[in-house]
């Protein structure tokens, strides 16, 4: 006879520190960047002429050829530390601090822009239309800078309001366009982005935003007036843009988690037929959270143009935008891990050009590293499989344990 407690469900065990701090998203993206940075080290090293050299007498002597891979690779990522965060060899402190500067610098328009992807996941859109949305914010910021003439203060403002609506017309025309015909929002953006490109380069032969007596295509410089002050003086290029992107961050937390906004674009995100059934529009959803991802995008525009190049040109947006989406995918669509993992791009991209200076390691190595992060990021089962993370989706359950007066009677 079968005891009826041995076809009872086993009961969910309470999970421990340990467990729910090894399942963390955050753990996750920690262990996808390891495993990012060991294999841009193996590529370091079989790619180093010193190592391969050694490796020619490997068998007679190992320990040469370990001893060079290793100082190849712990170089490169000194080298990489030491342009991106703190320069021991400095003359002064301002040359020590300086790639910190330059890191928060590069890492402006990656966190703005990355928090206009990371928005839009969370509404269930996967913009990856931030390139073109931080050239048209680039755009409208330039020409309010260099062809108005007002005061300081309010001409700041007018650019930084200016990046914002441009942004967030071109996101806003996605989403207008997703919600009324149904058309895809990922070919939308592409299709944007090359217009937004060729519509920048047109512009710029113009008379309205070509410089005067210039045959290159590059805009006048912004006046004084219209520039982001710089954090530090004019020693460092780090301006107050970077301010303007944490209280970005700040705004886009509390719009996420407090406001009756964010609750309806998580509910679209989460299950857009549910939304409706709840009587939430999901039409209206998509078009307000492409205005908002597009005027975050716009304002890392504005920053380029305003804070960190001071002229509008063709390369005013690089590959902010698609860089925007590592970002963002790396943060979780999180505010506060979009923000860190900016920075950390930032530490990439100012950190890459004295890895190449110093030890001669191409700088396409840190593009290899940020382009496996990605993988690794849409790999959770992989990654979770090599350094052996718990998966939180399926829970462990603890065994039916049989009751001692039951065990005796069975006897």
């Amino acid at each position: 006879m079968t005891p009826p407690w041995a076809d009872a469900p086993a009961p969910e065990p309470r999970p421990t520190l340990a467990y729910r701090l090894t399942s963390s998203p955050l753990v996750l993206s920690a262990a996808a960047l390891v495993l990012s940075l060991i294999v841009g080290g193996l590529l370091i090293i079989f790619t180093d002429q010193r190592t391969l050299t050694r490796m020619n007498y490997f068998f007679a002597r190992p320990s040469d050829t370990f001893e060079a891979a290793w100082r190849a690779a712990s170089d490169a990522y000194i080298a990489l530390f030491e342009g991106a965060v703190f320069n021991p060899h400095g003359a002064d402190f301002a040359d020590k601090i300086f790639p910190l500067t330059e890191t928060l610098t590069i890492a402006t328009p990656l966190i703005l822009a990355g928090l206009g992807v990371a928005l839009s996941f969370r509404a269930g859109l996967f913009n990856i239309g931030a390139q073109g949305q931080i050239i048209l914010g680039a755009i409208l910021a330039g020409w309010i800078g260099f062809s108005w003439d007002l005061p300081a203060g309010v001409h700041l403002l007018l650019v930084i309001l200016g990046g914002a609506l441009g942004g967030a017309l071109w996101g806003g025309l996605v989403g207008l366009l997703k919600a009324r015909t149904g058309a895809h929002e990922v070919i939308l953006c592409i299709m944007f982005n090359y217009i937004a490109l060729n519509l920048v380069l047109y512009l710029l032969t113009t008379p309205a935003f070509q410089r005067e007596g210039s045959t290159n295509p590059i805009s006048p410089q912004l006046p004084d007036s219209a520039l982001f002050p710089r954090l530090f003086g004019d020693s460092f290029r780090l301006h107050w843009g970077f301010v303007l992107a944490i209280l970005a961050v700040l705004f886009v937390s509390w719009l996420i988690d407090r406001s009756t906004i964010g609750f309806r674009l998580r509910a679209v995100g989460a299950n857009p037929k549910a939304a409706r059934t709840a009587g939430i529009s999901v039409s209206a959803g998509y078009v307000v959270v492409m205005l908002l991802s597009g005027g975050l995008a716009g304002l890392a525009g504005a920053t380029q143009v305003a804070g960190t190049e001071k002229v509008l040109t063709g390369d005013v947006a690089a590959s902010f935008g698609f860089d925007a989406i590592t970002v963002a995918l790396l943060g979780r669509s999180t505010p506060w891990g979009t923000f860190w993992a900016g920075l950390l791009y930032g530490g990439f991209r100012a950190g890459g050009v004295a890895m190449q200076t110093n030890t001669g390691t191409n700088i396409n190595i840190v593009l290899v590293v940020q382009s496996l992060i990605v993988l690794f990021i849409a790999a959770p089962p992989l990654v979770r499989a090599i350094f052996r993370l718990p998966d939180p989706a399926r829970p462990r359950r603890a065994k039916a344990a049989r009751p001692a007066a039951a065990e005796g009677a069975t006897r």
